[in-house]
């Protein structure tokens, strides 16, 4: 699982360190810093990347790695990166989790169930935890190899959300 620092060091591609420091509005040794894991890269800057290289690695990682949470990236030696072969996955994660979470009832109070009922929702939640790897790594692939924009994509959503009243606040741009 490549780091942030990695990601941002091959976002910047032949650039030399001071030039995306220029970019940035930063010091060259904080861009060495940052891609070399020696200090977390802040807000500030992770936003100021995500604005510019509209990556959903970048993106992705960044969020797990800083709260240790959300889907990851499959960079492993079994995975197959191509489209096909992730929207076939995600087909399959997404039926094993609906399936899933139809044979779990969520009609008793959480704190009164049994052993084995809690295991059961640990299970169904495993399995929609499988099911947004999946998802994330398939709007992944397709945004990078169509240019789609990732972060247009949220924004859309986030804009949808407000509108439907799921979501308080505005959202114009991400």
């Amino acid at each position: 699982m490549k780091k942030v620092g990695e990601i941002m060091k091959e976002l910047r591609g032949d650039d030399t360190q001071q030039k995306q420091a220029l970019k940035m509005s930063i010091a060259r040794e904080t861009v060495s810093r940052y891609e070399t894991g020696k200090d977390k890269v802040n807000i500030d800057v992770a936003r100021q990347y995500s604005a510019k290289y509209d990556n959903p690695r970048f993106a992705i990682t960044v969020q797990n790695q800083y709260t240790g949470t959300g889907p990851v990236l499959l960079d492993g030696e079994n995975v197959d990166l191509h489209r096909s072969a992730i929207k076939e996955k995600t087909l399959e994660e997404l039926e094993e989790a609906f399936n899933r979470l139809k044979k779990t009832s969520l009609a008793k109070p959480l704190a009164c169930l049994e052993i084995y009922e809690k295991q059961d929702l640990h299970d169904a939640l495993e399995e929609l935890i499988e099911a947004s790897t999946a998802i994330s790594n398939l709007v992944a692939v397709v945004c990078m190899e169509s240019d789609i924009s990732y972060k247009s994509l949220w924004l859309d959503h986030y804009n949808y959300l407000i509108s439907k009243g799921f979501l308080k606040g505005e959202m114009t741009t991400c």
